[in-house]
């Protein structure tokens, strides 16, 4: 590389440098010193004399941070070494400052940046990593808050901020609009590349663009073959363009992409054993992409998470979603039985043959598997296709059971789903697209006793149209047993009113002797703000204050020893003569009776508005008599 190539490249290190520290990883400005600016510290100067890293950090007036950068990935390795030996390890010579934290950084804007990271801590140097997985980004405010609060240069257990997810799905999205990647094609996009990032190996991203997509696609057959799941190497892939032009552009948004994934620690933090990259598809999709461009609706997290609890999944389940989409409601029956399983053999069981997923736009399902594979199953039984083609079947070999896809419904055939969470595509009206139809489908899955958890409109609870179908199939073959209203917003920015419906399979509902748990969780813990919406610690979650006793309730069928408060939830029976057979929390919540301080109050402020009324319009009234 010639000097002047050299110069530049170490400009743009800079501006990288500065950028991710102040607009992504939570340092101040006036933290950050690059090169000479250090050596105004008097014992930063006694140490360095005239020599001077790329940049130094201060975390606090005792303790720093080192940066040395190369201009060529290959230097990583140099990187480290410098600002290890030439620099932090002079500082450390002193008693009164300390530099505990080193990282190299090489690359330029061609090849993109990798960034290696080590702590100081009794006498010598560790590798930072989050998860088991050294980290591949520059260090943030917080990561090294963390590390000198638990001594330890081995994070566990790490979380991506909702800010970071919501900063890193814009910057991708932008990317692939300017580079001009389709927004149907953009989930499978990234499913590749993610995929391909899976096993720690390098993108080396200098290469032509067809070579490039040729050891992306390549890799990812590879970990697809790996995990029994090939056939779907035809969706998980990166397609090649056709002109020369769009080679430019398809490798810049693989290389800026790449990037911004790396930044995030996107292994590590998937590694953690929450549903990272679920999280990170919902922010992606949800607010990058437009869900209404792409025609799903995703489930948050927190939700999906409140119905495994509620459901109780266990190693013994076998749990169903007929309309998976990214694998949200599989995911969190995946980590509810992880986190309570002790037994391995039971879990190994469970990884195998409990989870059930059908998805008919190849693109999305795509992204469950990537997601699944992550967390290290891969071999569940996700499928492509339309669900009410497919139809499962109990199977038993050896001692181990679990289901198998047929696709028709045979007369001998055994229902063996024991648990079902779903969410609908919303506002297919045609034939058996309608939201209700996939609740019935889902439930001639499951065997009796059987339990299900359903996100759908409010509407197909009570409107007329699905009257008769509410009535004559859903209460006349199986037990209601809770219905919960949602937050408006819950699905922002798609607006659609939602409930949580919980049903038992198999049973007619008793209207003389069988209770409905009802509740409004019209707050859930997260408010929009700037038009995301994000969790707020001062907005109540009512959510979490019903679901131990909701869990109990429909668990057990034991009524909780709670009473019934206004305006927010009620264990009553249903009312068999009500003609419309509305089955919301709102027909049957009672409403809250007001003091007499509130109705003096009312009444107060409707006479003040009826004079401001009457002067306001006082003329006009008198034109109006004449």
């Amino acid at each position: 590389m010639t000097k002047s190539k050299t110069k530049s490249s170490e400009v743009h290190a800079y501006i990288y440098i500065s950028k991710e520290l102040t607009e992504k990883k939570g340092w101040d400005k006036s933290q950050i010193y690059t090169q000479g600016e250090c050596l105004k510290n008097p014992e930063i100067k006694k140490y360095l004399l005239q020599t001077k890293p790329e940049n130094v950090v201060e975390v606090n007036e005792k303790i720093f941070y080192i940066i040395e950068s190369k201009n060529e990935r290959k230097k990583i390795d140099i990187a480290l070494q410098e600002a290890r030996e030439d620099y932090a390890d002079k500082i450390n010579q002193g008693n009164k400052i300390k530099a505990l934290f080193i990282t190299g950084i090489a690359g330029n804007n061609v090849e993109g940046y990798i960034a290696k990271s080590q702590f100081y801590q009794n006498g010598k140097w560790e590798n930072i990593t989050e998860n088991d997985i050294d980290i591949t980004g520059l260090l943030s405010k917080k990561q090294v808050e963390d590390i000198l609060e638990q001594k330890t240069a081995h994070l566990k257990d790490v979380e991506i901020t909702e800010d970071e997810f919501l900063e890193t799905a814009e910057n991708i999205n932008e990317i692939l609009h300017e580079n001009s990647i389709n927004k149907d094609y953009r989930a499978r996009f990234i499913s590749a590349l993610l995929l391909a990032m899976s096993d720690g190996k390098e993108i080396d991203v200098t290469q032509e663009c067809d070579v490039l997509i040729e050891n992306i696609n390549s890799r990812v057959s590879s970990i697809l073959k790996k995990h029994n799941k090939f056939n779907f190497s035809n969706f998980i892939k990166i397609e090649e363009p056709s002109s020369s032009d769009n080679h430019i552009k398809v490798k810049e948004a693989i290389k800026k992409t790449y990037q911004e994934l790396l930044n995030l620690n996107i292994r590590s933090a998937m590694n953690s054993g929450k549903d990272v990259l679920g999280k990170f598809y919902e922010v992606f999709l949800k607010y990058g992409n437009g869900a209404k461009d792409i025609g799903i609706v995703l489930t948050p997290r927190h939700i999906t998470k409140f119905a495994s609890e509620v459901l109780d999944i266990s190693h013994e389940d076998l749990v169903l979603d007929v309309a998976c989409g990214t694998g949200g409601f599989l995911v969190s029956a995946f980590d509810e039985v992880r986190r309570k399983t002790k037994n391995k053999e039971d879990f190994e069981k469970f990884r195998l043959n409990g989870l059930y997923g059908i998805e008919e736009q190849d693109s999305i399902i795509s992204l469950a598997i990537v997601n699944m594979i992550f967390r290290g199953d891969g071999k569940n039984n996700m499928i492509e296709g339309n669900c009410f083609r497919k139809w499962l079947n109990a199977k038993t070999t050896g001692k181990v059971y679990s289901a198998e896809y047929l696709s028709e419904d045979k007369e001998n055939r055994i229902p063996p789903i024991t648990k079902v969470m779903m969410n609908p595509p919303f506002a297919l009206k045609k034939g058996d697209e309608q939201e209700y139809k996939f609740i019935e489908h889902a439930l001639k899955q499951m065997e009796d006793g059987g339990l299900l958890f359903a996100v759908l409109p409010i509407s197909v609870l009570v409107e007329r149209g699905t009257k008769e179908w509410r009535r004559e199939v859903l209460l006349k073959n199986n037990r209601l047993m809770a219905v919960i209203t949602f937050p408006d917003d819950l699905f922002y920015p798609v607006s659609v009113g939602t409930i949580g419906l919980f049903v038992k399979k198999g049973k007619p509902h008793n209207y003389k002797e069988n209770e409905v748990y009802f509740a409004r969780c019209i707050e859930d813990g997260f408010g929009k703000k700037k038009g995301v919406r994000k969790e707020n610690a001062k907005i109540r979650n009512r959510l979490e204050e019903i679901k131990e006793e909701l869990k109990e309730f429909i668990i057990n069928d034991k009524e909780p020893k709670i009473k019934n408060i206004p305006e927010f939830k009620k264990i009553c029976l249903l009312e068999e003569e009500d003609k419309d057979c509305e089955l919301v929390a709102e027909a049957y919540i009672d409403s809250s009776i007001p003091s007499f301080e509130e109705l003096e109050s009312g009444l107060d402020e409707m006479i003040r508005e009826s004079l401001a009324f009457k002067i306001k319009y006082i003329h006009k009234l008198e034109e109006l008599k004449k």
